[in-house]
């Protein structure tokens, strides 16, 4: 039994299998057949092999919220649909400024947030590089900090309770609500790790929250509305070297609430002595994407590009998303499944039986113990077969068993490219099975040839399996 969280998705589900064999069980059994239900619809299926949506986040100049909105729409979103989909916040007067800028002969989109009328461009949760703050605070914006005598009348504030409530409640997709979720809790447990609180006791400067919920729900209504089943980046730019002024004091660059969010992840510490990344972004990062790119196919559909504010001189303040389908290494066929349950037959007869359709053309057959109705033991015979070998195969079947009759099923199949050849070895020429998966070569010799091999040098044939596969996947 194959059991998985409610939030891993198709695609991972199916490299997980092949690789391992097996999913580790994280939630309820139930919750499979809802996430199955969703993700395969959003996943394309043909004979070339399965195609996955991906949004690649190029972070050459770092990432901020703003920017990642920028990106998206400068890549095609509707900017009408992600503003009707953030009024279900009912966050009041909030608007989203739209206009379009050149860094170095690159026209993109900029991003502002206005609130009760005016531009507010202020940072998300912790830049001074990309937007321009009012009032800065620690990391160098409108950041989260503890404030247990806070008064909770106070609306120069949002507890990280009362934006997650807020998200919760709202008219969004599940999709929606969990993306953005994900995000903001990253950023309140870095929050209450530097300041040594809670992250309930973790709250954000009144204007600085609606910007950065802004941003973060507008990233997973983006991904949402781009059809993105998974997010990639390349390591990420954070700056170094340099100073940020704060109402709390200096601090170091990158800010320490962006570099504990991207604690295990791949960055760089290029030398621009600037903040590149701020805690939104690094909370973008971290919790949506699956690792850095690279060495893998895509097809291109959709480039955007999303600009900070500051001019960064030589290196251009934008962050580019790349939307595209990445082509995995599984290819889709289809099959005719048939299946009957027997519980008066010889068991001496069923090597027989799967000799007999394997000889007619079934692709794979094999037979379960199972316990059937009246609590008698039977058996349970499965053989995959394509639709030319049915009425052979099913003749077969009738003949050679004591079955009365079959159910039969289109199956859809999804199995990794492979090629058969014959290669030299110490053995002599050997017939091998060829796949790639992720870029990496698996080559593993036909049993029969082993089998050959271990009989006419009177060897063990578990000797030669291991000594073949040794040369054959040598580095």
């Amino acid at each position: 039994m194959i059991l998985v969280g409610s939030y891993v998705d198709f695609h991972e589900i199916l490299s997980i299998i092949i690789k391992t064999g097996k999913l580790v069980k994280k939630h309820s059994y139930q919750r499979i057949f809802l996430k199955l239900k969703w993700s395969p619809g959003k996943i394309k299926l043909n004979a070339q092999g399965v195609k996955m949506r991906i949004a690649y986040f190029d972070t050459f100049a770092g990432i901020a919220g703003d920017m990642v909105l920028g990106a998206f729409i400068s890549s095609g979103v509707e900017p009408t649909e992600l503003k009707n989909e953030l009024a279900k916040l009912k966050l009041g007067n909030v608007e989203l400024d739209l206009s379009k800028v050149v860094r170095s002969g690159i026209t993109a989109v900029k991003v502002d947030v206005v609130v009760s009328g005016e531009i507010e461009e202020v940072t998300d949760l912790g830049s001074d590089i990309h937007k321009h703050s009012h009032e800065v605070d620690s990391h160098g914006g409108h950041h989260a900090h503890p404030d247990p005598s806070r008064d909770p009348s106070d609306e120069h504030g949002r507890s990280y309770l009362e934006i997650k409530h807020l998200i919760e409640s709202a008219d969004l997709s599940d999709f929606v609500k969990i993306k953005s979720l994900a995000i903001f809790r990253l950023i309140a447990e870095a929050e209450s790790k530097i300041h040594d609180t809670t992250v309930d006791k973790i709250h954000f400067h009144e204007v600085g929250a609606v910007d950065s919920i802004v941003d973060i729900v507008g990233t997973a209504i983006c991904l949402e509305l781009s059809n993105v089943e998974a997010v990639f980046t390349s390591p990420v730019r954070v700056g170094a070297n340099g100073y940020i002024e704060t109402k709390h004091g200096v601090l170091p660059v990158p800010g320490p609430a962006a570099l504990e969010i991207l604690k295990n992840y791949p960055i760089v510490f290029n030398d621009l002595p600037y903040e590149l990344t701020t805690p939104t972004g690094a909370a973008i990062v971290a919790a949506l994407s699956k690792g850095v790119l690279k060495d893998r196919p895509i097809e291109v559909k959709k480039i955007g590009y999303g600009a900070g504010s500051r001019d960064l001189g030589r290196l251009p303040n934008l962050l580019r998303v790349v939307i595209g389908d990445l082509k995995s290494d599984m290819e889709e066929d289809h099959v005719i499944l048939v299946e009957t349950n027997m519980d008066d037959i010889n068991p001496q007869l069923i090597p027989n039986v799967i000799e007999k359709v394997i000889g007619a053309g079934a692709s794979d057959a094999f037979v379960v113990p199972v316990i059937m109705k009246k609590g008698r033991p039977g058996f349970l015979l499965s053989v995959l077969m394509s639709e030319s070998s049915l009425e052979k195969i099913a003749s077969i079947i009738f003949s050679q068993t004591t079955t009365l009759g079959l159910r039969i099923q289109n199956i859809r199949r999804l199995k990794i490219h492979r090629e058969t050849r014959t290669v030299k070895t110490s053995f002599g020429e050997v017939r091998v099975k060829e796949s790639d998966i992720n870029g990496k070569k698996r080559i593993s010799a036909e049993y029969e040839e082993c089998k050959r091999i271990a009989d006419s040098k009177v060897l063990p044939l578990a000797d030669v399996m291991q000594k073949l596969n040794a040369e054959l996947n040598r580095e």
